[in-house]
């Protein structure tokens, strides 16, 4: 059979083995909370490499301590933390994946318990917490008040994330992506709901976009030409008066503008309690409105967890790429089975576990004899 799914993917000269990609998942553990990553992260995502992913995405990794969301988050803000990094991207592509990291500064959602814990909020300062950073001093629900960004700290904001970037590809990684979804900082400055700034990076679309694009010019030209820049957004804030599909569609066409190569799309975080109409592939058609209107190669994510629905997302244009989550944690040879359940013969299932095997291997080519 052939498969859109696990078909390859050349964005700006890299070239991944399938569109099933696996979307960043915070694992909150680094233990000394210095930002490094340990042995778990290693095998963690080493073990979704092994199962046949394309593309194995990181945590949001935090370019600044107090970027982070929780204390126990990854960071690249120093070599310590690239050193680590370099020894999991070098296991990622033993196994013939590529390594991806998603650069992400968490805002007025920094310095918060895991989801786990028993507390919730944000962490005190006698527990290991910080002041956290916004666009304005509007706290997130739930969470401490923000200080508002001078424009000193915005431009210390887009130098952090260059100099993340270029730690990133020193480390070994093939994709960067920017986080600027989920309520986070970047997604601050973009939403009339979290940004009431008056200065030039607040009030229209073009201003509250304004660090974003510098974000990206910046990464742009801190990894050079050949490594492909991602962006995740959310395409809405799903309530009255925040940010737009319309908006995401419009922000994508200017940071392709500005060095970017794909759309990441997904939705909400920025406000808490909306309702979301939540369902298998809920989030699609915002990748599918990216994709055409805005011209630009887009990746679809949420509640994707069949192959079957995953294979006529890519087959039918309407993405080009899809992200797994929850269905990775739960299986993380989904790709191989994916494979599998789809008739596609696969040559990178492990041949260390020949026994059970997960997926066929693809066959050679019959040899054709002239009588």
């Amino acid at each position: 059979m052939t498969s859109a799914l696990f078909a390859p993917i050349t964005v700006r000269g890299t070239t991944v083995r399938n569109r099933l990609w696996v979307t960043p998942m915070c694992q909150y553990s680094a233990e000394k909370q210095d930002g490094v990553p340990t042995d778990w992260h290693l095998v963690h995502l080493g073990s979704l490499a092994r199962g046949g992913a394309g593309v194995v995405f990181t945590e949001a990794t935090a370019i600044a301590p107090e970027g982070r969301i929780s204390p126990q988050d990854l960071g690249l803000w120093n070599d310590s933390q690239r050193d680590a990094f370099s020894r999991i991207t070098a296991f990622i592509h033993s196994q013939g994946a590529a390594a991806g990291i998603q650069l992400a500064h968490a805002g007025r959602k920094a310095s918060t318990f895991r989801t786990w814990d028993a507390r919730q909020g944000t962490v005190p300062m006698h527990d290991g917490g910080w002041p956290t950073i916004a666009p304005s001093p509007l706290a997130f629900p739930g969470y401490d008040q923000p200080v508002a960004m001078s424009t000193g700290d915005i431009g210390d904001v887009v130098d952090a994330f260059a100099a993340a970037a270029r730690r990133a590809s020193d480390a070994g990684f093939d994709f960067i992506e920017i986080h600027a979804a989920h309520g986070y900082l970047l997604h601050q400055f973009l939403s009339p709901l979290s940004n009431k700034r008056t200065d030039g990076y607040g009030g229209s679309l073009a201003n509250r976009a304004r660090i974003l694009l510098e974000t990206i010019a910046a990464v742009r030209v801190e990894v050079g030409p050949d490594i492909p820049v991602l962006v995740r957004f959310s395409a809405t804030d799903w309530v009255e008066g925040g940010w737009t599909l319309e908006d995401t569609v419009t922000v994508v066409r200017w940071a392709a503008g500005h060095g970017a190569d794909m759309a990441d799309v997904s939705s909400g975080g920025n406000v808490p309690g909306t309702h979301i109409p939540v369902g298998p592939g809920y989030q699609v058609p915002f990748a599918t409105a990216v994709r055409t209107q805005a011209g630009v190669p887009s990746i679809a994510v949420g509640l994707i967890d069949d192959p079957r629905q995953a294979e006529h997302i890519v087959a039918t244009g309407l993405a080009d790429v899809v992200m797994l989550g929850r269905a990775l944690l739960r299986d993380p040879n989904f790709p191989l089975r994916a494979a599998a359940a789809l008739g596609v013969g696969v040559d990178y299932a492990p041949p260390q576990y020949h026994r059970a095997p997960i997926a066929r291997r693809a066959q050679p080519a019959p040899r054709h004899v002239m009588p």
